[in-house]
């Protein structure tokens, strides 16, 4: 039975979309004293039963990675209280005041959005292959946890899952990011300044993709340097599967680190989440090559939003591999960087340039979600995109007006277009 089937007990559609909170203490107390869950959660961590560790761990489950109203919840409150407040409203009568409206609205839409998830058959599988591949869970109160990322605010992560050497997360790093399709010429520049900055002794913090990641991370390794790889999918599942070798030799010497849990897929949302995650963890953020709409370029952009120091290396003007350079060059004030000396140089100051918006988020997630084959119901979708049925079931009106998803007898799919 999952969680969303222990919802259907209420009566009619409104209550399966609106937990009440007796139904949001039902599915906490079931979670909390599930013998499974807690064995599991028990050989990851010795004290993996504790309150507020295994809140901790809950709170690291039932959301997705940068959710603001689970992070400010959270930090006001500490994990196990805060999932007190979710599961028994604001006050004594469960009404918050006039003045906190607002903030209730909020935690209604974040109780929608987790409760699908307050289910231990969701999690048990995953956090049995993080304790058979010795998998660690960081929490924020661990003397290990990275101090940089408190910049992110209520968006920072909840838990760290992590494999290696919690100590190259300690923040002094250098991001080098960019294309996946990358140049030669791309590549010559990631490992020139990859492997002379690890041998420095710099961190080198990227994304683990094909192209100028790959090339950094493999420098760093050549130069018996220390690097980070920021997953969007659990460290236990190698993406792309032809890093796999790589990513053990990381994991042997650095770290393999993400937000989401083991067994948890890849999906382009966590992608675009986890390059926050990459910017944090650095001192400074270099993109190396990228193209206009480049997932570099996001990553840029929570370096700026930061304050973190920003640099690009400029390539041929008719090199579109390097036209997102260009333009963080031209119209976001990043500096100008053709060797490591400028690195160096760009560590010591921090200038600050304006942010990018990414797509809708919400509709990111639930795109996700769907599959082109497997028809999937609006509650199964709330599961994987860890949004609201509300949400969910607003939203696949909109793609279907647009074209990009089609319903049947058993539910949704998606086209392609």
């Amino acid at each position: 039975m999952n969680g969303t089937e222990h919802m259907a007990g209420a009566t009619g559609p409104a209550a399966r979309r609106t937990p009440s909170v007796a139904q949001l203490k039902a599915l906490l107390r079931d979670l909390r004293g599930n013998a499974d869950f807690l064995a599991a959660a028990g050989r990851i961590r010795p004290d993996g039963a504790e309150p507020d560790v295994r809140d901790g761990l809950i709170w690291s489950l039932i959301t997705e990675p940068g959710d603001g109203v689970a992070g400010a919840l959270v930090a006001a409150l500490g994990a196990t209280d805060a999932l007190e407040v979710v599961a028994g409203g604001y006050g004594r009568s469960g009404a918050p005041a006039d003045d906190d409206r607002p903030a209730a609205e909020s935690l209604r839409e974040g109780r929608r959005r987790w409760a699908p998830r307050l289910d231990p058959e969701l999690h048990v599988g995953g956090l049995r292959t993080a304790a058979r591949m010795g998998v660690r869970l960081l929490l924020p109160s661990d003397p290990e946890w990275p101090a940089s990322l408190a910049d992110l605010g209520e968006h920072a992560p909840l838990a760290l899952w992590l494999r290696g050497d919690a100590a190259a997360l300690a923040g002094s790093g250098v991001a080098l990011v960019g294309a996946r399709a990358s140049s030669s010429y791309g590549e010559h520049v990631a490992g020139e300044f990859a492997g002379e900055l690890a041998a420095e002794g710099r961190v080198i913090v990227s994304g683990g993709a094909y192209g100028i990641d790959g090339t950094a991370h493999r420098a760093a390794l050549r130069a018996g340097g220390t690097t980070v790889a920021v997953l969007a999918g659990g460290v236990d599942r190698p993406y792309p599967s032809g890093h796999a070798q790589l990513f053990e030799r990381i994991a042997a010497s650095g770290a393999l680190v993400s937000e989401v849990a083991c067994g948890v897929a890849p999906t382009k949302w966590r992608f675009l989440a986890r390059n926050r995650l990459i910017s944090a963890l650095s001192a400074a953020t270099i993109v190396v090559e990228a193209g206009q709409r480049s997932g570099s370029l996001n990553t840029a952009g929570h370096a700026a939003a930061l304050g973190r120091p920003l640099g690009a290396v400029p390539g041929p003007i008719t090199s579109t591999a390097s036209a997102g350079c260009h333009r963080l060059l031209r119209d976001y004030d990043a500096c100008c960087v053709t060797s490591v000396a400028d690195v160096r140089e760009l560590l010591g100051g921090a200038p600050v340039v304006a942010a990018r918006r990414a797509e809708d988020p919400d509709m990111v997630r639930l795109a996700d979600a769907l599959n082109v084959r497997a028809a999937r119901s609006s509650s199964e979708l709330a599961q994987r995109s860890g949004l609201s049925i509300d949400r969910v079931e607003a939203l696949l009106g909109v793609l279907e007006l647009d074209g990009g998803a089609v319903r049947s007898e058993r539910g949704w799919r998606s086209v392609l277009r």
